[in-house]
């Protein structure tokens, strides 16, 4: 059976996108350089968050995901980030491919939330291998990828932060319910409040006005 070794070797903002994307520099090696025709790639990428420690502000930016820090030793379970997948070309011995991430900046997805949660520091992930293998010297032939196939990398948070920034510089994204955003539309145009951000900060001032009686 054919056997491929992988490795990450970077990652990247993706600069021309359609959408927040991350680009992961794949090292893939045939272990006995017979040559490969093609692979159908495909990829699972898991957040692993028991790998790191945390400092104190990120400890409490991460309580909607993991509960009180007393109860991290079960609740630090591995997230799931991604699902990716690509067509390898033909190569003999290795190859050096780009592997395309989309991702997303809700703040309701656990990925996202993690991520916004970090101040500095590394992301471990693991990324995890399948698809089929096209493959034989003197023929053709195709061969799953075992699931067993699987390499770890650190992501640096800021390697995140600047592919956010660049797709959408100093915003944010909320999902609320239907009936929450009528009502936030009536409010809006009742006020002829020009934004939304002029909305939020309203309501917020209302609300340490209150708060402070």
């Amino acid at each position: 059976m054919t056997d491929l070794q992988f490795q990450c070797t970077g990652v990247r903002p993706e600069p021309f996108g359609a959408g927040p994307t991350l680009l992961f520099g794949l090292r893939i090696e045939e272990a006995d350089h017979q040559p490969v025709h093609a692979i159908a790639l495909r990829c699972q990428i898991r957040i692993e968050p028991a790998r790191r420690q945390y400092e104190p502000e990120e400890v409490g930016m991460l309580g909607d995901l993991f509960g009180e820090p007393d109860r991290w030793s079960s609740t630090l379970k591995p997230l799931q980030f991604a699902h990716a997948s690509i067509t390898v070309p033909g190569f003999t011995g290795t190859t050096h491919v780009d592997l395309p991430v989309p991702c997303t900046y809700d703040t309701e997805v656990a990925s996202a939330s993690y991520f916004r949660a970090l101040s500095r520091g590394e992301v471990p992930l693991l990324l995890l291998f399948s698809g089929t293998v096209f493959t034989g010297r003197d023929g053709f032939r195709a061969e799953p990828i075992p699931w067993h196939k699987e390499t770890s990398f650190l992501m640096p948070v800021d390697v995140w932060r600047s592919m956010i920034e660049q797709y959408f510089p100093h915003t944010g994204w909320l999902r609320i319910r239907q009936d929450v955003l009528e009502a936030l539309r009536r409010y809006r145009s009742a006020r002829a409040l020009p934004s939304w951000e002029q909305v939020f900060e309203e309501l917020l001032a209302t609300a340490d006005a209150k708060g402070g009686d």
